[in-house]
């Protein structure tokens, strides 16, 4: 399993994009920057693509996307719980501010939209693909990917504290998990259903807890203005733990 972040940030700036991840280039994973990150070749072999929640940075590209995919005569899948999808198809795919793919082709659609259960593992474009319900402002859900070989990524998408419900569903190999911003915001960030250093840490001893060891752990999601001070506090909660913690950034890949 191979995983491109194509974005690791919670904004733009020049060289820092909205959370994205592809893997092994077919399936993506939130799509804050995924038609700015990806020619149009990559574009169009995407075969599904997983929405974790309706917050703009996160959705923004699926009207791109649909817009690439159209003009080239290729076709997706989006799958997401029923809020999700009900926002994008009220607020960004409705024939206002942008064509609803979901109609276009008539006869054959460009955007085709999947509704997914928590907690009931699919297989989708031969991976098995579980939604699990995480603590954020909406209802938003991670998604844990498991490859035919067993090779096995948990994203929380956005989440705050409080996830030992969760850790009792997933036991990934990589563990993807957002870090908006520093301690001295955690009170913040917590009430905003986001999570900073010392959060983190407090869940990661809780998923030990559950699953008896700490996975490799890969932070998303951070705020560039606070990129170093996160930096300097995860690296004080990895040696803490005894465990792998790195700030992604765009562009990184990572291999399973």
């Amino acid at each position: 399993m191979n995983i491109k972040v194509l974005g690791a940030h919670n904004c733009e700036r020049q060289n820092q994009k909205p959370v994205s991840l592809l893997i092994d280039d077919v399936l993506a994973i939130d799509a804050g920057s995924l038609t700015s990150s990806l020619s149009l070749e990559e574009q169009r072999k995407i075969k599904a693509l997983l929405l974790t929640h309706q917050h703009y940075d996160h959705v923004r590209d699926v009207p791109a996307l649909g817009m690439s995919l159209f003009l080239g005569g290729a076709a997706t899948r989006i799958y997401s719980i029923p809020a999700v999808l009900d926002v994008l198809a009220r607020h960004l795919l409705n024939d206002e501010i942008y064509p609803d793919f979901r109609q276009k082709p008539e006869n054959k659609p460009t955007l085709n939209f999947t509704v997914l259960e928590p907690n009931k593992a699919e297989t989708i474009e031969g991976y098995t693909v579980l939604a699990v319900p995480v603590n954020h402002s909406v209802p938003t859900v991670g998604y844990q990917v498991t490859s035919a070989d067993g090779k096995s990524v948990f994203y929380t998408g956005d989440t705050g504290p409080g996830l030992a419900d969760c850790w009792q569903q997933v036991s990934p190999q990589l563990l993807i998990i957002e870090v908006t911003a520093s301690d001295k915001y955690a009170g913040w960030v917590a009430g905003a259903g986001h999570l900073a250093p010392s959060l983190l840490k407090q869940e990661l001893e809780s998923f030990q807890k559950v699953n008896g060891y700490l996975p490799r752990v890969v932070a998303v999601h951070m705020n560039p203005d606070l990129e170093g001070e996160i930096a300097a506090e995860i690296a004080a909660v990895a040696q803490a733990l005894g465990c792998s913690i790195t700030l992604a950034c765009e562009g990184m890949e990572i291999s399973l």
